[in-house]
């Protein structure tokens, strides 16, 4: 009998589901899978829901689950020898925060699969919530804009009031609530001081689509990153500016021409930052990048130090939607939560200040942005992920050799650890282990 588990999440304000009662239903009807699920109030479909499809409302350790899904990250102490974990494991970058964690799943004897590595032959992500993360951000961004706009006390102020995506609930009252700051901007205008009031957006994937599509709502108009130094200040129109890669960096060899292939391949040996150059024409700025240490950063800490004294500042917030700490954006120092979605960068002591009062720029820095339109992203998710539950399903995940372990190409690629071995594409992360050990 094929026993598939949801799991339970734990972390505050998250309700989002990866497989929702409809999907539960038809995989059971079409395909005799049996599902168990861990009993939570914190979802956002209740368990009266699931039990309604014919799910069983269980714990799962020990119930016998082959394949338990998640969302988020796993306790430790809940790993069981040739159990399946499918969840956002945080770990192939390694992430330090999460090596306890891994080291527990490999002495357990288990098996984990990361849905961030499930990817086409292009390395496009094929299970994912980017874009609901890109409008929940936008939305976050904004609402903290307004409220520090009024500390500041700049007007006209469009954005004072604006509710934050908690607040708002769905994504209908979402797109309501900037098509009503769309109609103040035009009647009241911005403020003379930011502009021409410039979005920029570093990346161009799901999380960044999903923020232009709210975005799009407000009255606009689309310019390049070489369009910037001479565009004209209008009162009631913003700006939408797209960078990509070969805006984000330049080659260390001043003779040499970007290349995306080279860049993804070599990183910061052969490239540098460029970003911070265009910083200087930007009042918001939404973070949807990929980012790790092989990569130059967007914004240091060096540079925003220097820039926030500079005559003529636009910059005043910043919406990390990729919310890497320490990364792209060397100041997002902390993650933030749908409660209180932002801090300041406190520049002159290095640190973060809840809210938006203080010398520096305003972060807005929620590492589970699509919890705050649970049902809609979790549905969504749900749909992309429907389709490869057949083949977890009636997979053998304990023939003892991974190279003969029977999978789709795109989910055999996403095993992390296989019966409590890292697999061949992911040995990299011993070093991590091996260093937090240490620690």
């Amino acid at each position: 009998m094929n026993r598939i588990g949801l799991r339970k999440e734990e972390k505050a304000f998250e309700a989002r589901v990866p497989i929702i009662p409809e999907h539960v239903k038809l995989l059971r009807n079409q395909h005799n899978i049996v599902f168990l699920v861990e009993p939570n109030k914190q979802r956002a479909f209740s368990q009266d829901e699931y039990e309604k499809v014919g799910a069983t409302i269980i714990p799962l350790k020990g119930s016998g689950a082959k394949v338990i899904f998640g969302i988020k990250e796993m306790p430790i102490g809940f790993f069981e020898r040739d159990v399946v974990y499918v969840f956002f494991s945080h770990t192939i970058k390694g992430q330090k925060y999460n090596m306890s964690m891994l080291r527990n799943i490999l002495e357990a004897g288990a098996t984990l699969i990361d849905y961030e590595r499930v990817v086409d032959e292009k390395g496009r992500r094929l299970i994912f919530f980017g874009n609901w993360a890109g409008m929940a951000g936008i939305s976050d961004t904004f609402h903290v804009l307004g409220e520090r706009l009024e500390f500041e006390g700049i007007t006209p102020n469009p954005f004072a009031g604006m509710n934050s995506t908690l607040d708002l609930k769905s994504l209908d009252a979402v797109k309501d609530e900037f098509r009503s700051l769309g109609k103040r901007i035009i009647e009241h205008g911005l403020p003379k001081e930011l502009t021409p009031f410039i979005v920029g957006f570093a990346g161009y994937g799901n999380a960044s689509r999903g923020a232009q599509e709210i975005f799009d709502i407000l009255p606009h108009e689309v310019v390049e990153p070489e369009d910037l130094p001479n565009l004209k200040p209008k009162e009631n129109v913003l700006y939408k500016c797209v960078f990509k890669e070969e805006h984000m960096v330049k080659p260390k060899d001043s003779s040499a021409k970007f290349n995306l292939q080279d860049y993804y391949k070599t990183g910061k040996t052969n490239y540098i930052g460029a970003f911070e150059g265009y910083v200087q024409y930007l009042s918001v700025l939404m973070n949807c990048i990929y980012w790790s240490e092989k990569y130059p950063r967007l914004i240091s800490k060096d540079f925003i130090r220097k820039h926030w004294d500079e005559d003529g500042r636009k910059l005043r917030a910043i919406g990390d939607i990729s919310c890497d700490i320490g990364g792209a954006i060397e100041f997002t120092i902390k993650c933030t939560t749908p409660g209180n979605p932002a801090f300041t960068y406190i520049i002159n002591e290095d640190r973060a200040e809840a809210g938006v009062k203080g010398k520096g720029p305003v972060v807005m820095a929620v590492d589970n942005l699509p919890c705050e339109l649970p049902r809609e992203s979790s549905t969504s998710f749900s749909e992309t992920l429907i389709g490869f539950i057949p083949a977890f399903a009636s997979a053998d995940f304990t023939v003892s050799s991974f190279e003969d372990l029977k999978l789709p190409r795109e989910i055999k690629d996403a095993v992390i650890v296989y019966r409590g071995e890292l697999t061949k594409n992911y040995e990299y992360i011993r070093e991590y282990l091996e260093e937090d050990k240490i620690k």
